[in-house]
């Protein structure tokens, strides 16, 4: 028995997602790892509508790997350029936008993002996100001693700023696909939702 739909069930569950979505854009929300540019680009893909990764499109404007920003800035000229960044690509929709992971903690993105769209948190936790990210070396945050105890501390400190996205959809050990129609499927019961509402 699989878990993928058929074309058919596929591309319904997607023009169905599509008119719930309407104008607004679809922004994706979690930690480094949790798959929002993957799953974010195959969904926007799905819904037929533009993909947009903050980070490379931060790094498009300044010339500068993310790493190199933080490297030359620090963080909080980084987030301010992201918040910036955010608020320019939220204007007009539907697009899917995947955010960088400290992105949604920062107040004010945090606020363009809800009034822009409707926010995805793609949880995940510890073990996955750490088999995600321990084998390559570009993120600033995780060059500490101990970058497992790092993320741990990322997770404690920001889930509970995360749980305030519009959904939350569990990011594990699944196949992408089936990640994409439990995105597309969450898109729709918040729709069904607010029209009981």
């Amino acid at each position: 028995m699989t878990d993928l739909l058929t074309p058919v069930a596929a591309s319904s569950l997607a023009e169905e997602a599509r008119d719930a979505l309407g104008q607004r854009n679809l922004i994706f929300v979690g930690l480094m790892g949790a798959g929002k540019s993957v799953i974010g680009r195959m969904v926007a893909q799905a819904l037929s509508v533009p993909f947009i990764d903050t980070d490379a499109e931060i790094e498009k404007v300044s010339r500068m790997s993310i790493a190199e920003l933080f490297s030359a800035y620090g963080e909080a000229e980084f987030r301010a350029l992201e918040t910036r960044v955010i608020g320019r690509l939220l204007r007009g929709g539907p697009k899917v936008i995947s955010t960088g992971g400290g992105a949604f903690i920062n107040e004010n993105t945090r606020r363009l993002i809800k009034e822009g769209g409707v926010s995805v948190w793609l949880k995940a936790d510890l073990d996955v996100l750490w088999e995600r990210v321990n084998k390559r070396d570009h993120r600033p945050l995780l060059k500490t001693e101990n970058p497992k105890a790092t993320l741990q501390n990322l997770m404690n400190q920001r889930y509970p700023i995360y749980s305030e996205a519009d959904l939350t959809v569990p990011s594990g050990n699944v196949r992408k696909e089936t990640m994409v129609t439990n995105v597309l499927s969450a898109v729709i019961g918040l729709a069904k939702k607010g029209q009981r509402e």
